[in-house]
C-alpha cells in the first residue's frame, strides 16, 4: 500500500515552480508577438511575406509538413506498441500521445495561417473536389485530431479517478474536475473490458489513418508534376521521415520531462536505450529512401531534374541540404550504434539535432522545387528567383512552435505523464511472478 501511495505521489501532477512559470510566460509572450504579426499579415496581405509567384508555398507549408510528421509518433508508433503489448512502453506512451495531439492541432492551425483569406475556409468543404488531395487532407486532419484525443483520453480515465481521490483534500477544485473527467470510473471488470476494447479499436483505427495522412501529404506534392516532387517514392519517403521526426521529438521531450519531474526511477536508461534503437532504425530506413530520392536520379534524371539536384548538391541550398543529411541523419545513426550514444544525455542532444534537422529538411523539400516553375516567366524581378522567409513569417512560425510547446506544457502540468494505474498494475504483476517463482 505504501508503495502504491509513493507511486501516486511521484506521478501525480505537481505545482509549477519558478522555472516552469518563466517558461510558460515566455511561450505566451512569443505567441502574442506571433499573433500581432499574423494580424498585420491579415490587414496588409501576403505582401508582408516573401512568397511570390514562384515561391507560392514557403515556410508555413514547411512547418505544416513538420507538424504532421511529428504527430506520427504518438499515433502509429504508440499504437503498434500497444497492440504488441510491449511492457517497456508504459512510461513513454502518454508523452508520445501528448506530442501527437499538440502537433496535429498545430498542423491544422498552420494550414489556415498559410491561407491569405482564412474567411474562405468553408469553401474547402462547400466546393470540395474528391479528386484533389487537398480535400482528403481537410477530411483526414480533423479525423486524426479526434482519434488522437480519444487515444490520449481513454487510457487516462483510471488515472483521473486516482487523482480525484488524491487531490480531494489538497485541492478540492482540481479533484472535482478530475472526477468529472474520470466518468465515474470505479475499476469494475465491465469498465475495464470496455476501456481495453475501446483502446484496441482506436489503436487499430489510427494506424491506417496516420499512414493515410502522411500519404495524402506526399500526394499533395507528387501530383503537381513539379521537378523535385514528381516521384512515386514520395509517400514512403514522407512516412519514414515522419518516423524520424516523431521519435526524435519523443526522445527530446522525455528527457526534459524526466529531468524536470524527477522521474529517473520510472524512465530509466533502459527506456532510452530502447528509444535509441528505435531512432537508429527510423534513421536507417529514412536514409535508404533519401538515397532512392536523390542518388538514383543522378543517373536517370532529365535536364530539369539535374538542375534541381545541382541546386541541392552544390547550389544555393547545398549548405542546408548537406547539414540536414549529414548532421541531422548520418551522424545520429553513427552515434546511436554505440551503447554510450544511447544514454539519456547523449540521446537528448541527438534527439534535438534530429528534430531541428527534420524541420529544415521540410524547408529543403518545399522551397527549391518551387523556384523551378513549369514555365519560366520572362522579365520577373530577381527576388522571385530566391526565397527566404520574411520577419513576419519567422515570427508567426516560431509562435506556432511555441503554441505546440504550450499545449504540451499544459498537458504535462495537469496530467500524469507516466500512467499511474498501469505502473501499479505492472508492479503487482511483477511481485506476483516473484512470489510464484518462490
Amino acid at each position: 500500500m505504501n508503495t502504491h501511495k509513493k507511486i501516486i505521489s511521484d506521478l501525480a501532477p505537481k505545482k509549477f515552480g519558478k522555472r516552469d512559470t518563466i517558461w510558460t510566460i515566455s511561450l505566451i509572450v512569443i505567441i502574442i508577438i506571433g499573433l500581432i504579426a499574423y494580424i498585420d499579415q491579415l490587414i496588409k496581405g501576403q505582401e508582408v511575406t516573401n512568397m511570390r509567384d514562384y515561391a507560392l508555398w514557403g515556410i508555413y507549408i514547411s512547418n505544416f509538413v513538420f507538424f504532421v510528421a511529428t504527430s506520427f509518433v504518438g499515433s502509429v508508433t504508440v499504437a503498434i506498441l500497444r497492440l504488441t503489448n510491449n511492457s517497456w512502453r508504459t512510461p513513454l506512451v502518454r508523452i508520445a500521445e501528448i506530442i501527437s495531439v499538440a502537433a496535429i492541432i498545430m498542423a491544422g492551425i498552420t494550414i489556415m495561417i498559410d491561407m491569405a483569406r482564412p474567411d474562405r475556409l468553408l469553401n474547402l468543404f462547400i466546393h470540395a473536389r474528391l479528386q484533389s488531395p487537398i480535400t482528403w487532407d481537410v477530411v483526414i486532419i480533423p479525423s486524426y485530431i479526434v482519434i488522437s484525443l480519444l487515444l490520449l483520453y481513454f487510457p487516462l480515465i483510471p488515472d483521473l479517478a486516482i487523482l480525484k481521490e488524491y487531490f480531494k483534500k489538497k485541492k478540492p477544485t482540481m479533484s472535482k474536475w478530475y472526477g468529472k473527467l474520470s466518468l465515474n470510473w470505479t475499476g469494475s471488470k465491465a469498465q475495464k473490458a470496455i476501456q481495453t476494447k475501446s483502446i484496441q479499436i482506436l489503436a487499430i483505427m489510427i494506424i491506417p489513418v496516420g499512414i493515410l495522412l502522411q500519404t495524402i501529404d506526399a500526394w499533395l506534392f507528387s501530383t503537381t508534376y513539379r521537378i523535385g516532387w514528381d516521384s512515386t517514392n514520395f509517400a514512403p519517403y514522407f512516412i519514414s521521415g515522419a518516423f524520424v521526426a516523431g521519435v526524435g521529438a519523443l526522445v527530446t521531450l522525455i528527457y526534459v520531462v524526466r529531468k524536470a519531474k524527477k522521474l529517473e526511477h520510472y524512465i530509466t536508461d533502459f527506456h532510452f536505450d530502447k528509444l535509441g534503437k528505435l531512432l537508429v532504425l527510423a534513421c536507417l530506413i529514412y536514409l535508404y529512401f533519401n538515397i532512392n530520392e536523390y542518388v538514383i536520379p543522378l543517373f536517370t534524371a532529365k535536364k530539369g531534374e539535374l538542375t534541381h539536384l545541382e541546386t541541392l548538391f552544390t547550389g544555393s541550398y547545398s549548405v542546408i541540404f548537406w547539414l540536414v543529411t549529414i548532421v541531422g541523419l548520418i551522424l545520429p545513426i553513427i552515434a546511436l550504434l554505440f551503447k554510450k550514444g544511447r544514454k539519456p544525455l547523449p540521446m537528448f542532444f541527438i534527439g534535438l539535432i534530429v528534430v531541428i534537422g527534420s524541420w529544415w529538411k521540410r524547408f529543403v523539400i518545399v522551397t527549391p522545387t518551387l523556384l523551378h516553375p513549369f514555365l519560366p516567366i520572362q522579365g520577373v524581378p530577381e527576388s522571385w528567383h530566391h526565397y527566404f522567409p520574411s520577419l513576419h513569417e519567422w515570427l508567426i512560425t516560431i509562435a506556432t512552435l511555441a503554441m505546440a510547446l504550450l499545449i504540451i506544457t499544459i498537458c504535462v502540468r495537469y496530467l500524469p505523464v507516466v500512467p499511474i494505474q498501469r505502473t501499479i498494475d505492472e508492479l503487482e504483476l511483477n511481485n506476483l511472478d516473484k512470489n510464484t517463482e518462490l
